[in-house]
C-alpha cells in the first residue's frame, strides 16, 4: 500500500471533495479521469497541463504507467515521479484508473465491490473514500507504533539511568 503521509491523505481528501463538488470528471481525459483528478492535487498541475503532458506519449494512464521510465525526461514520466514521491506506487495508480486494487476492494461491501465502474464518478469517489480510510488507519497505526516505541525507549533510559 502507499507510503502513508499526512500530505497524501490530504490530497485524497481534497480530490474527493472536488469530485463531490462537481469538478470536471471524464474517464477518457488524461487530466480529468481517476488518476488525473488525484494528480491535479498532488502535482498542482491543471487538468489541461496533465492532458497536454500525457499526449506527448501514446496510450491511457495504464499504458503510460507500464512504459514509465523515471529518467526519460518526458513530462508525463516526471509527473508520475511526483506521484511516486508523494507515496503512491505505479501498481496503485494502475489500479486507481481501473478501480481494481484487491486491498481497497476488500473493504467495499458486496455486491458493490463487484459492480464498480471505472468511468462512473460516484464509484471513483467510493473507491477513493475507501482507500483514504485505509490510509488513515495505517497512519494511526504507524503513529501509535512510534508512540509505543518512544515510551519503551523512555522507560528503558530511566531504568538504565
Amino acid at each position: 500500500m502507499a507510503r502513508v503521509s499526512a500530505e497524501l491523505i490530504a490530497a485524497f481528501r481534497k480530490t474527493i471533495t472536488k469530485l463531490k463538488n462537481n469538478a470536471p470528471y471524464e474517464w477518457g481525459h488524461m487530466g480529468a479521469c481517476n488518476c488525473g483528478n488525484l494528480a491535479q492535487e498532488i502535482t498542482q498541475l491543471s487538468k489541461a497541463e496533465i492532458h497536454q503532458y500525457a499526449m506527448q506519449k501514446s496510450g491511457d494512464w495504464n499504458d503510460q504507467l507500464m512504459e514509465y521510465c523515471p529518467t526519460s525526461g518526458y513530462p508525463m514520466d516526471l509527473m508520475i515521479n511526483k506521484l511516486i514521491e508523494a507515496g503512491l506506487t505505479v501498481d496503485e495508480l494502475k489500479h486507481l484508473e481501473r478501480l481494481s486494487d484487491p486491498k481497497v476492494l476488500s473493504h467495499i461491501p458486496l455486491p458493490k465491490k463487484h459492480q464498480l465502474q471505472k468511468n462512473k464518478k460516484e464509484d471513483v469517489i467510493l473507491y477513493l473514500e475507501t482507500w483514504t480510510l485505509i490510509l488513515e488507519n495505517e497512519w494511526i497505526e504507524k503513529f501509535n507504533m512510534e508512540l509505543s516505541l518512544e515510551k519503551k525507549k523512555n522507560i528503558t533510559s530511566k531504568v538504565l539511568a
